[in-house]
């Protein structure tokens, strides 16, 4: 075997020993972020960065100006009208920023035990409701 060949294998292995390592990275993560993007839509789910910016198990931020006790509420994604799959795909140019969420968040205990889609019209608190109405303007 040439120097050449023994060159060109051992690179071949540290490529695929390098993608094994990232694809593992990537499936092991299983952290909930926010997404805001420049069409003022929020939006939380499961993302993951590898072969594309996907977002799953998607979960929107409404806004209801009509009612002042309440006027945040989140929907299933999958839920709206057009019948969307539970997947967004993000394009970077339209995402003003994106956070990891907390284990102790609201919002992820509301997503994670939906009892139904009734159930999670008011469970944001008003904590969310009074700081976050400048935040979230459409």
């Amino acid at each position: 075997m040439s120097k050449i060949n023994k060159i060109l294998l051992g690179v071949i292995i540290i490529l695929l020993v390098a993608l094994g390592i990232l694809l593992y990275w990537q499936n092991s993560k299983e952290s909930y972020y926010a997404v805001y993007l420049n069409s003022g839509d929020v939006y939380f789910g499961k993302l993951s960065r590898f072969p594309r910016l996907t977002l799953s198990d998607v979960w929107l931020l409404r806004r209801d100006e009509n009612n002042p006790q309440s006027p945040f509420s989140l929907s299933k994604f999958d839920k709206a009208f057009w019948g969307p799959q539970d997947k967004m795909y993000l394009n970077l140019k339209n995402i003003i920023w994106m956070t990891e969420l907390k284990d102790d968040s609201q919002v992820l205990k509301t997503m994670n035990n939906p009892l139904s889609e009734a159930s999670a019209q008011n469970v944001l608190p008003n904590t969310l409701n009074s700081t976050s109405t400048s935040q979230v303007k459409r």
